[in-house]
Order: structure tokens, then sequence, then C-alpha cells
């Protein structure tokens, strides 16, 4: 792949979404492709994918976020990215708006090698990378702990696990955005059924279309009960 077919690849999936990234957000993010097929060919970081499918399955997808975050000059929550891998979405999301603070939380050690090496590469500041787990019940990643009112993940393959990870850390009034693919009111129900006294609440649904395959992306917006977080 050339950087001009990177680039035409990129700005075509924007442009189909009706995202504006500014030119050095749109560098970084050339970049950190650029980082993620080198370091592939060494270490599992993705799946082998044709790269327009890379494009769309990893980095448009975690930017579809941005629809539902603060938007700039806002007061910027710190966001907290659980098992990140490769950096989707929460490192996708520093890269587009570098004034977000954020934590990845990633388990095993080539990624989080590679994490930081991308961090370090991009020149970005005040992102945090954990190596360890963050476990149901527990507020602490490798000796940290965390209160964190803005929760993502790709993660996890069951929002009704999700949420139950998130709770110790995320305060009252604290927002969890789940990011599931057309089956998300399937889920919703099994969480319903299976955690009725859940500390959380639905808020709403946001239905995506991803720009290449057409498929669906919904962004699922919890509120956990209490007084909301400026």
């Amino acid at each position: 792949m050339t950087d001009n077919q990177g680039k035409e690849i990129f700005e075509e999936g924007l442009a189909a979404m009706g995202l504006n990234l500014d030119g050095q957000a749109c560098k970084r993010l050339l970049l950190y492709c650029d980082e993620l097929l080198r370091w592939s060919g060494k270490i599992n970081l993705i799946a082998k994918a044709p790269v327009r499918e890379i494009w769309e399955t990893h980095f448009l997808d975690s930017l579809t976020l941005l629809r539902v975050l603060p938007p700039l000059g806002e007061v910027q929550q710190p966001l907290l990215d659980i098992g990140s891998g490769a950096g989707f979405p929460g490192l996708v999301l520093k890269a587009a708006r570098p004034e977000m603070s954020v934590i990845l939380v990633e388990p095993r050690q080539k990624r989080v090698s590679f994490l930081r090496h991308v961090i370090r590469t991009l020149g970005l500041s005040d992102i945090e990378v954990l190596c360890g787990r963050l476990e149901k019940g527990s507020t602490e990643v490798a000796g940290k702990t965390l209160v964190v009112p803005l929760i993502t993940s790709r993660a996890f393959t069951n929002i009704g696990e999700f949420l139950l990870h998130a709770a110790a850390v995320n305060p009252a009034g604290g927002k969890v955005i789940c990011m599931k693919g057309p089956r998300a009111a399937e889920e919703i129900a099994a969480w319903q059924l299976a955690q009725p006294y859940s500390p959380y609440r639905l808020q709403k649904i946001v239905e995506l279309t991803l720009p290449f395959s057409g498929k669906t992306r919904n962004l699922v917006i919890f509120n956990k009960k209490g007084a909301s977080v400026p």
C-alpha cells in the first residue's frame, strides 16, 4: 500500500461517514495505520485482511464514537478503554482528538509495547497504558486505582459482562458506551433479564452504518444511576 492509497481510502471513509478531521489528526492516523501494518508482520495484533477492510473495521469503526463524545471546547472527561488490544477504539480517538485524556487497559505485554510505541511515535501526551486486566468488582489495574466517568470497549462480546466489569470504576452518573453490531437489542434484552437490579439504565442507542461494507454499528449508551457527572 502506498501512502496515497491509504490516504485515499481513509478520506473516502471519513467523507461517507460525514466526519471532518483536521490535517494533523489525519496524519497521525495514517502513521498509526502504517505502524500497525508494520508491527503486524512480527506480532499478532489484528486478523489479516485487505487494507480497505482494516481501515473500516478498526479505524473508521473506532471513529464512530466521535458522534457521541463531547464536542471540542467542552470539559473533557477521561476516557477508559478496557481491553484496548492494538488501540481500538481508545488510541484512535486520542489520535483524532489529542485534547482528550485517555487510559488504555490491555493485559498482553506485546500489545502494550505496541501501544506505547505508537504513543511515542505520534507524540501524544495525557494518555496512559496499563498492562493488566480489570476484574469484576475491582477498582485497580496494575496497582493503579481507577475512577473514570466515561468507559468504552470493543473487547467484550456481551453487554452484561461489560457493565459488570465497568461498575466498580465508574462513579454514579458515569457513562458506558458499548459498541455493538446488529444484535444489540437482543443483548440489551438479555442484560435486562439477567441483571434486573443493575446500577445502569439505558440512555439511548445511536445506529450508524460503516462506509464500505454497509454493516450496522450500534452505540449503546448507559448511564450509571446517581447525580450526573459534568
